[in-house]
């Protein structure tokens, strides 16, 4: 069983395990930030997303990578956006998507698997099934972390579908760390979505 999910490591460079380590921590500290809507959710990430775009860069998942790219960029976007403050109270507070929103999300759902089909298609990527699974993940992963910058209480649930599906498509790639990492996501995920709703429900019954 250890040979199986630890066997790949053998071939790795101490300073890619290393890394990929130190990715894993920081994505997980940024996660129990994001589920206690601490604003230190966006620079623990960047950490873990900047590492990680280097490894799956060498690791030549291009999906996965643009994932964290994107993920980093989100990152500057809604550190910037809950900031912001008017009258002392935030200008983003946690919320509901809206129908507007709705419809956005979907667009933006479809562009992502759109983009990343051409990208695989240019660099001849659709080579297995765990291709055509990326394409998807990327997509609810954009998603949920548009929505997370937005501080949409349905971020969440993009993050556990694409925890969930993450988790065996990693440990069948042979990145064991990060599988369990997403493992950790799904759980925390799903606290992330109850705290949040109760923060929500809290703030409507002050006001």
């Amino acid at each position: 069983m250890i040979d199986f999910f630890f066997s790949q490591y053998k071939t790795y460079s101490g300073l890619d395990i290393a890394l990929e380590l130190i990715a894993v921590f920081f994505g997980l500290i940024s996660v129990l930030y994001s589920k206690k809507n601490n604003i230190l959710v966006f620079p623990t990430g960047i950490i873990s997303t900047g590492i990680f775009i280097y490894l799956l860069w060498k690791w030549e998942l291009l999906g996965d990578m643009t994932i964290n790219f994107y993920y980093t960029i989100m990152s500057v976007y809604g550190w910037y956006h809950w900031t912001r403050k008017k009258d002392g109270q935030s200008e983003l507070p946690i919320s509901w998507m809206n129908s507007q929103e709705k419809k956005w999300a979907i667009i933006l759902f479809v562009l992502t698997i759109v983009f990343i089909v051409i990208i695989y298609n240019f660099f001849d990527k659709f080579t297995s099934w765990t291709a055509y699974v990326d394409t998807f993940t990327t997509g609810l992963f954009f998603v949920g972390m548009w929505l997370m910058a937005k501080r949409k209480i349905e971020n969440w649930i993009f993050w556990i579908m694409g925890d969930i599906i993450s988790i065996p498509l990693y440990f069948f790639k042979g990145y064991t760390f990060t599988g369990i990492q997403y493992f950790v996501f799904t759980i925390i995920a799903f606290f992330g979505y109850l705290e949040w709703k109760k923060i929500l429900n809290n703030s409507h019954q002050a006001s």
